[in-house]
């Protein structure tokens, strides 16, 4: 039997300590750069599977664990997160969180306890393999400036040849694997804009700058970067999710706050919407009357994957689970910190389905009862699993 045949038995084996473990974090999650518990867990476990390394508060809240294969070769990292969202989970399962307004609303529990258990088996196997595999457990995915970026500053990427990662997805059917190169996820911005105008009594509104009225002009003529400034060929979303003005129904406001996000996956049109925005808002306020002030805010930046190490991850993929569940990826306006770690480094972010309507597991992500069909983890911890072995195989002498 191969390794990478041992791998996949071995973790069957080892299915119901997985799912035990997510359970466990599912009932105890923690926020964004509040996690505690969760580190001291995972820094627990990895340690008693005698890796060669455990490294904790890596960029703050971060664990990295190093496993060294029988001699040197080349450097693989695998990445998963383990924070939570301010969601009360709204599931009526035994699992349910058990912490008021917290929930994993996202999938990253379970995306800590499959590499938990990837970690566990390729430990025993350490003398089949040349290389090194280093397994990097993220806090604070999910909350800006993110902890990729810390544990980047911490060192958690020196040395390291490819990284790969794997988001389960319950809006894709379990058991199915995607994989692209190129543009995989979209860069996150945010903005804020602040109109002022002249308040006075609604009954006069001659003698009044209306906030209101120039905010809602604004609103509309965002939208015109979408059809009128980025090529129909490429992709840009401009949402205005908050708009505040006012306190009485007869009362002109003087000033009123929008808020959104701008998605994007290439580098120069995320330039041109921001600068768009910008000329946009203050322009329609100065024509109006008004003036706008706009607080433009870059978060992460979009994840591309690299073409030599998506294929790494096919051909493992198509090796493990043939051509019919191996799928190429579409891409998603949402966004990843994983970002930041495929700009050190070339690799891979990879999606493995969760959805199963008969488990209750179709409900979108972020949303209050969120789960996925437990099943997708071992599928997970495999494709990370072979190709980690896969890519130390082709790049270890």
């Amino acid at each position: 039997m191969s390794l990478h045949e041992r791998l996949t038995a071995e973790l069957k084996e080892l299915e119901p300590q997985i799912i035990r473990w997510r359970r466990h974090l599912h009932q105890n999650p923690e926020l964004s750069f509040q996690e505690e518990k969760t580190p001291a867990m995972i820094a627990e476990i990895l340690r008693e599977l005698e890796l060669d390394e455990v490294r904790t508060g890596v960029g703050g809240r971060g664990v990295i664990g190093v496993l060294k294969g029988v001699r040197p070769g080349a450097v693989v990292a695998l990445r998963a997160d383990f924070d939570a969202l301010p969601i009360q989970d709204q599931k009526e399962v035994p699992y349910k969180s058990t912490v008021p307004g917290v929930m994993h609303a996202c999938g990253h529990d379970a995306h800590t306890s499959q590499l938990l258990g990837l970690a566990s088996v390729l430990a025993k196997h350490r003398d089949k393999f040349a290389g090194e595999i280093r397994f990097v457990f993220q806090h604070a995915e999910e909350e800006s400036p993110g902890g990729a970026s810390q544990m980047i500053r911490d060192g958690a990427m020196d040395g390291v040849d490819a990284i790969f990662g794997v988001h389960l997805w319950s809006m894709l059917p379990v058991g199915e694997v995607f994989i692209s190169h190129g543009p995989i996820m979209a860069s996150i911005d945010d903005f804020v804009i602040e109109v002022k105008g002249r308040g006075g009594h609604g009954a006069v509104p001659d003698e009044t700058i209306d906030s209101i009225v120039v905010g809602s002009q604004i609103v509309g003529a965002l939208q015109t970067i979408a059809s009128r400034n980025v090529s129909p060929m490429e992709s840009v979303v401009v949402t205005v999710g908050t708009f505040h003005g006012g306190d009485n129904n007869n009362v002109i406001a003087d000033s009123c706050r929008l808020t959104g996000t701008v998605r994007t996956f290439l580098p120069e049109v995320r330039d041109r919407a921001q600068e768009r925005l910008t000329e946009i808002a203050q322009g329609t306020a100065a024509m109006m009357g008004a003036s706008a002030k706009v607080n433009y805010l870059r978060d992460y930046p979009a994840v591309i994957n690299s073409e030599k190490e998506a294929e790494v991850a096919r051909e493992a993929a198509l090796a493990a689970f043939g051509a019919e569940r191996v799928k190429p990826m579409k891409p998603l306006m949402g966004g990843e910190d994983f970002s930041y770690y495929l700009g050190k480094v070339p690799g891979a972010f990879l999606f493995v389905g969760a959805g199963n309507p008969e488990k209750l597991a179709n409900f979108p992500h972020h949303h209050p009862r969120f789960d996925i069909d437990e099943d997708a983890m071992l599928v997970a911890g495999e494709l990370l699993g072979r190709t980690a072995l896969l890519y130390l195989e082709k790049h270890s002498s």
